[in-house]
């Protein structure tokens, strides 16, 4: 095991991660933040007033009501519950966010690792490549497939994933560059380890955290981006309770009834926030040099 895994396995062991992280204050709350936003995803149709009203339901007679005990977010122009319908996206949201950041990872991670080690032709083709994803901004890049591929969550999802690999491919093959000529790397060639074994089982392990960093970083921007594009409306699609769809029909509204565009705006906030800070204090537990922040 090299030097640089053996710190990295050190700074992940549950009693040193949990002891870093209870020490940045700021990464805390937002682990706190992030356990609520979970846990309301996880039991909405436990704690929500009206589980079906994260559907199709429809309830003329309590349309835009204020909030109150019976509906603690208001209701919508359906009827709806707010709450619920925010709870219920809580979920569309955080898996959403998961998959489009996998995605992303299992495009960019394989690129970065083959054009750090390989060199020559390959570094240049993936680069080049890489360095023209990156010449358009994200969001518009990401509008823009949404927009081609049609007007859905997956695909959403699936534009999101294939505008921001580039970030994890320049990244890993950042690091890769820097591990290819040290002594480990060295010894497994001259073993005669293949190629692809050398990337998987020395140089990932070492080059894995700041990825990982950035992944967590990203989380948030994710979700923000999912809920821009719901907000478009070319991402989810009614009846879909997503935080950025709420928003968009909320806003016709927002001058007499409130509480229709506050809450699910809230909740992306929160969300995005408890991300960002769980990055810093993510970033803090990988680094073993570093002090103890905030």
């Amino acid at each position: 095991m090299t030097p640089s895994s053996a710190a990295l396995r050190q700074s992940l062991r549950p009693r040193t991660a949990f002891g870093r992280l209870r020490r940045n204050r700021l990464a805390a709350a937002g682990a706190a933040l992030f356990a609520v936003v979970l846990l309301l995803a996880l039991f909405a149709p436990y704690v929500s007033p009206a589980p079906e009203d994260a559907a199709s339901a429809v309830h003329p007679a309590e349309q835009l009501r204020p909030p109150s005990l019976a509906h603690p977010f208001g209701t919508d122009e359906l009827g709806r519950d707010l709450f619920t319908r925010v709870a219920f996206g809580a979920r569309i949201s955080l898996l959403s966010g998961a998959v489009a950041v996998l995605a992303a990872l299992a495009i960019g991670v394989p690129l970065g690792a083959l054009a750090g080690y390989a060199g020559g032709f390959w570094d240049e083709v993936i680069m080049r490549f890489t360095d023209v994803v990156l010449s358009f901004p994200s969001l518009l890049l990401a509008t823009a497939i949404a927009a081609m591929l049609g007007h859905d969550l997956a695909n959403a999802v699936a534009a999101i994933a294939l505008s921001w690999w580039p970030w994890y491919a320049r990244l890993l093959r950042a690091q890769v560059v820097g591990l290819r000529q040290r002594e480990f790397v060295e010894a497994a060639r001259a073993l005669g380890v293949p190629g692809w074994r050398i990337i998987w089982r020395h140089l990932l392990p070492n080059a894995l955290a700041p990825v990982t960093v950035q992944a967590s970083l990203d989380f948030g921007s994710v979700i923000l981006t999912l809920s821009a594009l719901g907000f478009l409306g070319i991402g989810a699609q009614p009846p879909q309770p997503e935080w950025g769809l709420l928003v968009s029909t909320g806003r016709n509204f927002f001058l007499t009834d409130w509480w229709y565009v506050t809450f699910p705006g809230l909740a992306i906030l929160v969300t995005v926030g408890a991300f960002n800070l769980l990055g810093d204090g993510l970033r803090e537990i990988l680094d073993p040099k570093a002090g103890v922040r905030a």
